[in-house]
């Protein structure tokens, strides 16, 4: 039984297809992860918002808002893709279900302008802060940037004990049949 999730904020059937077909599976993996946070982020309640392990921690808050952000200039400023102005992306009032609207709301355009660009461009070398970096190794740093806050919530989520959501597949809270983790030498070492 494949994996499947109760909610796909981008489904499917709503990932455009690239104009250079090497290059779906960008698509397609920042519409999965983009699924994947709103799945994080729906977990939380808002009463979590201001919920941070140690004092030098950031909020859950502190940490969508952060990543509403911080996607926007990747995209905005290192990938020069048509972005809303900064002072327009976090919502007010932040709750996590608008954090997670505009989550989804950012990222759908996004996927359009990358579905259109040619093999040069993601091969041209743009300025990433102080360094110059090819502008699929950009998109790519996006993708793991995500991951790692997204990791960061998942352990918030377990120190409030919540449930935490599949994103690779099971969790101690959620299995299915069919599931196949790898957790031991002899599932490792299948060929």
């Amino acid at each position: 039984m494949p994996m499947t999730y109760a909610h796909s904020a981008i489904p499917e059937r709503d990932i455009p297809s690239a104009c250079e077909p090497l290059l779906q599976h960008v698509l397609d993996t920042y519409a999965s992860e983009t699924n994947k946070v709103a799945s994080v982020w729906s977990a939380f309640e808002d009463a979590d918002l201001a919920f941070r392990p140690r004092a030098r921690s950031s909020s859950v808050g502190d940490i969508l808002k952060h990543q509403l952000l911080s996607e926007r200039r990747f995209f905005g400023e290192f990938l020069e893709s048509p972005e809303p102005a900064s002072s327009d992306v976090v919502p007010d009032p932040l709750t996590t279900r608008s954090a997670r609207e505009r989550l989804v709301m950012l990222a759908q355009p996004r996927l359009a302008f990358l579905a259109a660009q040619p093999a040069g461009w993601w091969t041209t070398r743009v300025r990433f802060f102080d360094v110059e970096r090819e502008r699929a190794w950009i998109v790519w740093r996006r993708v793991l940037h995500t991951a790692h806050h997204r990791t960061q919530l998942t352990v918030y989520l377990r120190m409030l004990d919540r449930a935490v959501p599949p994103t690779y597949g099971p969790t101690a809270d959620v299995r299915w049949d069919g599931a196949d983790p790898t957790t031991t030498v002899a599932a490792a070492g299948r060929r």
